[in-house]
């Protein structure tokens, strides 16, 4: 029988052709679920590859687990030292944590000083900036990251700066200030991608080799580098040092302070850190009572508050959060000690196997236990650097007659840890006085350059904040200046010629020095 048989189609093959087309359509609808499930299953993925490139402890223990493997070690011990390393940088998290907590004496010396002195104005926290700028940019940063992070391993192995950075949180926040920065220059997506990531992989390897001469004198060798983007303040602080290394004998550290028979209990550094809070805490705290800001209706009257309705004195609040201040800081050493005896062993594997005489690249606190007395006179001398900044841009706003730059406030956070390596850098060249200057000076400059980036960001990111270390602003001025001349194609070729140079140079590095 013909299909169109007296011109008319017959039911039994109208049911035929519609149970084709529903099955094509179920196939059709079957393969795109299939797609879909497959593209979420990939995005998860990459989720994941991103949580671990941004969590610290977790990326740290990766590279030491993979150093170990490389290095054919048991299985037991393996386990120990991955897991030992992570634990590590838990603890020394912990002890950040701890300190700049919504509650915690870091935070609450910042709230007790800006409400004593009725000081307004934009707070430097990277932490708030980037949580603002990523719900903008959020995927844009996690695939700067991942491309950064390669491109970190590729100059690592090809270039004659042979650094792995493992500060995780320090490479979402760069990676985040690429994304806008390059955004606004008229980048597209992908460009911004690229461009940004071979930026970051360059500054990874640019900020450890800008400290590694400073960090070889602190340490007594090359086993471990700083990985850290307030790089710039100081390599600063260490220059200012060297003005006070004279010609004689190597300048006194702060490690040699002589103190007297009935005081060489100040030699443990806890006990020190506390007395010396808990004096700051008082002071501040007696000028704030005075004017009233512990009082009912004074500004910080909530912070007295206790359970069950009774309030703490604000001499005995001042006392326990001068020691819960030492508290913190006892917490990050231990975490460091604990990371430092794993990962340089660990590490060695890496070197051998995947990138010669590769060194891992890690955060501020690293430098701490080396110099415990240079943390705190380094942080004090920081602070009274940003107060110091704090007046010369009122003096300089005032000059003008308008408000050219951003007021920034001390920020305690920056100020305590970018402010405690400074004055261990500035006391390795040129002991107590390297310190105490260097990390002032040092001070001054992270008020400053969040100014001057402030000027860049405030209209993307809103007002309030911005980025509060020297490498932030460095980078995001530079490219924010190059991208006044030189937009889309132009500034995405340069910043692969940027990325490509230290691999060209190599080889005539090398020959110059043969």
């Amino acid at each position: 029988m013909r299909l169109f048989d007296s011109g008319k189609f017959p039911v039994y093959h109208y049911s035929v052709v519609t149970g084709i087309l529903v099955l094509k359509k179920f196939v059709k609808e079957k393969d795109l679920a299939a797609r879909t499930a497959g593209f979420r299953k990939a995005m998860g993925f990459i989720e994941f590859f991103i949580n671990i490139l941004s969590t610290p402890a977790v990326l740290v223990g990766l590279f030491a687990m993979i150093g170990l493997i490389l290095q054919a070690k048991p299985v037991e011990e393996i386990i120990k030292g991955t897991f030992k390393t992570i634990v590590g940088f838990l603890v020394l998290s912990a002890g950040a944590g701890y300190l700049t907590g919504g509650n915690g004496p870091l935070t609450n010396f910042g709230v007790l000083f800006n409400a004593t002195f009725s000081v307004t104005g934009s707070t430097p926290n990277n932490e708030a900036v980037v949580a603002i700028a990523l719900g903008k940019v959020a995927s844009t940063t996690a695939y700067i990251m991942i491309v950064g992070m390669i491109a970190n391993i590729v100059l690592a192995r090809l270039s004659r700066m042979k650094y792995i950075f493992l500060t995780g949180h320090h490479t979402l926040y760069m990676g985040c200030l690429l994304a806008v920065v390059l955004n606004v220059a008229g980048l597209s997506q992908w460009q911004t991608v690229v461009a940004g990531g071979l930026v970051l992989g360059l500054v990874m390897v640019l900020a450890p080799a800008l400290a590694a001469p400073t960090m070889k004198k602190i340490t007594g060798g090359e086993e471990v580098v700083l990985g850290h983007f307030g790089t710039f303040g100081y390599w600063i602080s260490a220059q200012v040092g060297k003005l006070f290394k004279g010609k004689g004998d190597k300048p006194k550290s702060t490690e040699e302070i002589n103190f007297p028979q009935r005081l060489a209990f100040l030699r443990d550094t806890t006990v020190a850190i506390a007395i010396t809070m808990v004096f700051f805490f008082l002071v501040i705290s007696i000028v704030g009572a005075v004017k009233g800001v512990f009082s009912e209706g004074g500004e910080l009257y909530g912070i007295l508050a206790g359970e069950g309705g009774l309030r703490a004195s604000w001499i005995v609040w001042a006392i326990v959060q001068g020691l819960a201040f030492a508290a913190g800081v006892f917490v990050i050493l231990a975490g460091i000690r604990l990371i430092i005896g794993e990962i340089v062993p660990a590490f060695r594997g890496i070197g051998e196997k995947l990138v010669p005489q590769a060194k891992p690249a890690l955060d501020c606190p690293i430098t701490f236990p080396y110099a415990p007395n240079a943390v705190l006179i380094g942080f004090l001398s920081s602070f009274v650097g940003g107060i110091v900044g704090l007046g010369l841009i009122f003096a300089i706003n005032g000059g003008i007659g308008g408000a050219a730059l951003a007021i920034i406030l001390p920020g305690v956070i920056p100020h305590f840890f970018c402010g405690a390596t400074a004055g261990v850098f500035g006391n390795a060249t040129g002991g107590t006085k390297g310190c105490v200057f260097g990390a002032f000076i040092q001070g001054i400059v992270i008020t400053f350059l969040p100014a001057f980036l402030y000027l860049v960001l405030g209209q993307i990111v809103g007002q309030g904040t911005t980025f509060g270390d020297a490498d932030f602003a460095i980078v995001g001025l530079v490219l924010g200046g190059i991208s006044l001349k030189v937009k889309t194609w132009g500034l995405f070729v340069i910043c692969i010629v940027l990325y490509l140079l230290p691999i060209v140079l190599a080889p005539l590095a090398k020959s110059k020095k043969a």
